[in-house]
């Protein structure tokens, strides 16, 4: 499954690591690419997109839509 998600707050590579890290909690197989300009996150080999929302704001960001 491939997933895209808005993510909101992300201003650093610290937050692109945090993120990439809480998805990869949920499977560590997964191909995570992070836009850090646009807030783009694309996953594929993804969990269901409710689950990366829960990651995502579990580590502290939105997700926006």
């Amino acid at each position: 499954m491939k997933a895209e998600l808005k993510v909101t707050g992300m201003t650093c590579e610290g937050c692109v690591n945090a993120v990439k890290r809480a998805i990869k909690r949920l499977d560590p197989d997964a191909e995570v690419a992070v836009d850090l300009g646009s807030g783009k996150v694309t996953v594929e080999g993804a969990p269901s997109r409710a689950a990366l929302t829960q990651a995502v704001e579990a580590a502290g960001f939105g997700v926006a839509g």
